[in-house]
């Protein structure tokens, strides 16, 4: 709707100003006070947009909100996180800047883009008079970086009531690409027991935890094929306590990616199913998938060519892209519903140093979301 996309342009500065206050709003999700102070803000924002906004409390992260705005029998969901990866301080040494067309600081690509997208779509459609006929209901939660352990079951629960779900993640790269598939998440521990020693004296009477762990990374990294999509991480290791004992114990954290739910199925009882390779040691392994891949389904492609009639008269071209990071989108597409992902910002960069959107499209995000939802 070309209405849609004029007021968007004309109220540019205010969208970049919103997304400004927000970046420097810093919510790294350990910093529960941080992410709180930011949630806040967006209650106060959304109340003002006329919008009911409910608390809900937690102990373990930062409380998430659940926002319903307009009226109709039936729901869209709105996924939005307020967490970022960014450690409280990064600010100082990454400011949020605006410098050559790209806009940049910590956390504003991933994805406090998206949410001043959705809070000046809501702000368009207000001051234009025009109303979606269904009602729109928003999830922002505070915990996605780490897996939505607290938040899972809220966002499963209303994408379960809703006709469809946009998520406002960041685009797939600088051309804007709606993200319609993404890998599956695997996370589990290894834990590995051996026996303590001197290192000197009676090496032969322990069993090295670490050279087990070592054996068992070098396995789990062979289950990777990069062929077909899977790949098998062990990003995170320890053991010991002193260089000059035997060491009698070590754990690592395994991160694994998938396609399909074949293949899932499979690495996982791969993974589950690791045995010793010296005698005497114990290996003991938790975990499992956390997000589900989620693969194209016709109704998605429905919703996309849909989106795509929407797009198009506002000379916005939506491709699509298979990614392989994790979203709450996974959640929600493992319900059964339709789910257009990467409605947020356009740019690139999330969690790196680089981070950026790119300026001139945050007016134009802003219109597209506001399209979809008057006319999906």
């Amino acid at each position: 709707m070309k209405e849609l996309l004029n007021y968007a342009l004309a109220h540019a500065d205010d969208t970049m100003e919103t997304l400004r206050t927000m970046v420097e709003m810093e919510s790294f999700t350990a910093d529960t006070p941080s992410v709180d102070k930011l949630s806040s803000y967006i209650k106060e924002r959304l109340e003002t947009l006329g919008a009911l906004v409910e608390v809900i409390s937690q102990t373990e992260a930062g409380n998430h909100l659940l926002a319903e705005w307009g009226e109709g029998k039936d729901q869209i969901l709105i996924l939005c996180h307020m967490d970022t990866v960014w450690s409280t301080g990064t600010l100082q040494n990454m400011p949020f800047r605006v410098q050559d067309g790209l806009v940049s600081g910590p956390g504003i690509l991933d994805m406090k883009a998206g949410i001043a997208i959705l809070l000046h779509a809501l702000d368009a459609l207000n001051n234009l008079g025009l109303s979606p006929q269904r009602r729109v209901k928003m999830v922002f939660n505070s915990d996605e970086e780490v897996g939505s352990t607290t938040s899972r079951a809220l966002i499963e629960e209303e994408a379960r009531k809703s006709a469809h779900v946009f998520v406002l993640e960041p685009a797939a790269g600088s051309g804007g690409a709606l993200k319609i598939g993404r890998k599956g998440v695997g996370m589990f521990q290894l834990k590995v027991t051996g026996r303590a020693s001197h290192a000197g004296n009676e090496p032969e009477k322990g069993i090295s935890a670490v050279e087990e762990l070592a054996h068992q990374i070098i396995r789990l990294h062979s289950f990777t094929d990069l062929e077909i999509g899977t790949t098998v991480n062990v990003g995170v290791m320890s053991g010991g306590s002193v260089r000059n004992q035997i060491a009698p114990f070590a754990e690592g954290l395994v991160d694994l990616r998938v396609a399909t739910m074949s293949e899932a199925d499979r690495v996982t009882e791969e993974i589950l199913a690791l045995k010793p390779s010296l005698p005497g040691a114990v290996v003991e392994i938790t975990g499992g998938m956390n997000r589900l891949p989620m693969e194209k389904t016709p109704a998605t492609a429905r919703l996309l060519e849909s989106a795509r009639s929407i797009s198009e008269p506002l000379g916005i071209e939506l491709g699509e892209a298979h990614v392989g990071g994790g979203s709450d989108a996974q959640f929600a597409s493992a319900m059964g519903v339709a789910v257009l992902d990467g409605l947020g910002g356009v740019g690139e960069g999330p969690h790196a140093a680089h981070e950026h959107i790119i300026a001139a499209e945050l007016p134009r995000r802003v219109a597209l979301l506001a399209s979809l939802l008057m006319g999906t």
